[in-house]
């Protein structure tokens, strides 16, 4: 399959397009704002309020192979939930849970620490001194809308940030926020 990629760290904020078709009046950051690239589009997107890895490649067969399910290509995200994760909520999102439209595939979901390198979000994420936030790895073989942050509240940890760590073999790795490179279509 041919075809060039970009690795791109989407801040939090940036819609996952190149133009703004919103209503709010007031125009909101997009791809543009970063990428200067010619022809290249997301395959699958990253909401507004997510962070980390958005991969966008100018090659339709190759977009469609990363977007569509049913090649069940692995998405990792770093995940800052509200509460403290116990050992059932953790087992149902491992065995799947049922959402409005269905019962999502089994996720791999296990407590983690933040990196120590991890950039600050801007604005900063809501701190509350009486209710405990931890941090969580999933990984997933699907991309509903909002699929993580609904699983997490399903289980009872709302998601506090979501940063998308790796799509299949690409990985953001040290890529900063609103940084991007050109990487290799098998993945690196």
């Amino acid at each position: 399959m041919t075809g060039r990629i970009i690795l791109f760290n989407k801040p939090f904020g940036v819609l996952s397009q190149f133009t703004d078709k919103g209503t709010e009046g007031t125009p909101r950051p997009t791809l543009s704002t970063f990428i200067d690239e010619k022809g290249f589009y997301p395959a699958g997107r990253l909401d507004r309020d997510s962070e980390g890895l958005l991969v966008l490649t100018d090659h339709g067969p190759l977009q469609a192979r990363i977007s569509n399910p049913k090649y069940k290509l692995e998405k990792t995200y770093l995940v800052q939930v509200e509460g403290a994760p116990e050992d059932a909520m953790l087992d149902a999102l491992r065995k799947g849970v049922s959402l409005k439209h269905g019962r999502t595939r089994p996720a791999k979901a296990d407590i983690t620490d933040p990196p120590a390198d991890l950039w600050p979000r801007d604005p900063p994420v809501r701190f509350r001194k009486s209710i405990p936030d931890a941090w969580l790895r999933i990984t997933i073989t699907e991309g509903r809308n909002r699929q993580i942050r609904r699983m997490t509240a399903h289980v009872g940890l709302p998601t506090l940030r979501l940063i998308r760590l790796s799509v299949g073999n690409w990985q953001l790795n040290q890529l900063q926020p609103g940084a991007w490179r050109f990487a290799s279509p098998t993945g690196s």
